[in-house]
């Protein structure tokens, strides 16, 4: 087994087949074709179902997709090692991150990294939730994880960051523009705008609202997170958002009006246990030294 050939099978499945995996990887579409099907000879097995001109992943290579992965970012951390005796001047830091938490503290401690690592190329995804976050940490398509706390999954390490505080954002027209503090329970007959269920910031909600025996009234649902602003600016509803976002939506014209009592949810990294690469562990570095 060759590491190439493993490359070509998580290829096939990030690309979406073996046609976009080859351009992606700078192969010939047969070379790579032809890698993958020595690879299946020598375990015995299909890794692929062909499908016409498609390839779908079978139970077997499913099997093997995690630790292919897991390979992959072991091989990464070996060779950016050695190249770190001569400084992080190169490389590449896979990060994935809730939508909620780009703003603050994503944003900013990618910048001063980039500061500090000009020559590192910083990769972000944004999954919906923590479990997907966890998810992509633990099977190796990222390495350093940014998500909601606390993630309690065998081989992952946390540690915690900072308390997130989620205040009201109303359009200025609202009768409630001109409280110093809402509560949850006034907030029960407010047409609001919230991401769909399951998300991180919608599960936080509607616990608040549960606790208080009571549940939001729902005006626009929305995956486009960029939006939510807008929409309250709009007059379409309110929101609940995250303080720095609502402080943002607050230079637009919108109002922000904390919540009693606060509404806060513990933010943090997490990372595989064992070791990272210096690119990792130089930004892991800078998170604990963020003031």
């Amino acid at each position: 087994m060759e590491l190439r050939q493993v490359e070509y099978v998580v290829g096939v499945v990030e690309h979406g087949g073996f046609t976009r995996a080859a351009t992606a990887l700078h192969v010939t579409q047969p070379a790579l074709s032809e890698g993958v099907a020595r690879l299946e000879a020598e375990l015995g097995v299909a890794l692929f179902h062909r499908v016409g001109r498609r390839g779908v992943i079978s139970a077997a290579g499913e099997a093997f997709l995690e630790p292919a992965r897991q390979l992959l970012r072991d091989r990464s951390v070996l060779l950016t090692s050695v190249a770190a005796v001569v400084g992080l001047d190169s490389g590449r830091l896979d990060l994935v991150a809730l939508p909620t938490l780009a703003v603050e503290p994503l944003a900013p401690l990618v910048g001063a990294y980039r500061r500090a690592h000009p020559g590192v190329i910083v990769h972000i995804d944004q999954p919906e939730d923590a479990a997907a976050v966890a998810t992509r940490v633990r099977d190796g398509r990222s390495e350093i994880g940014l998500a909601e706390l606390p993630i309690d999954e065998p081989g992952l390490v946390s540690e915690q960051l900072l308390m997130q505080e989620l205040v009201v954002v109303l359009p200025p027209s609202s009768p409630l523009a001109g409280r110093r503090r809402l509560t949850m329970s006034d907030l029960a007959d407010v047409p609001l705008v919230m991401t769909p269920p399951g998300t991180s910031t919608r599960r936080l909600i509607d616990a608040a609202f549960t606790e208080v025996g009571s549940a939001p009234t729902l005006a626009v649902e929305t995956e486009q997170r960029e939006a939510i602003v807008a929409l309250v600016l709009a007059g379409a509803g309110a929101s609940i958002l995250p303080a720095s976002i609502a402080a943002v939506a607050r230079t637009s014209g919108a109002v922000t009006v904390p919540l009693s009592p606060r509404l806060r949810r513990s933010v943090g990294l997490i990372w595989r246990e064992g070791t990272v690469s210096p690119a990792a562990q130089a930004f892991i570095a800078l998170s604990r030294d963020r003031p």
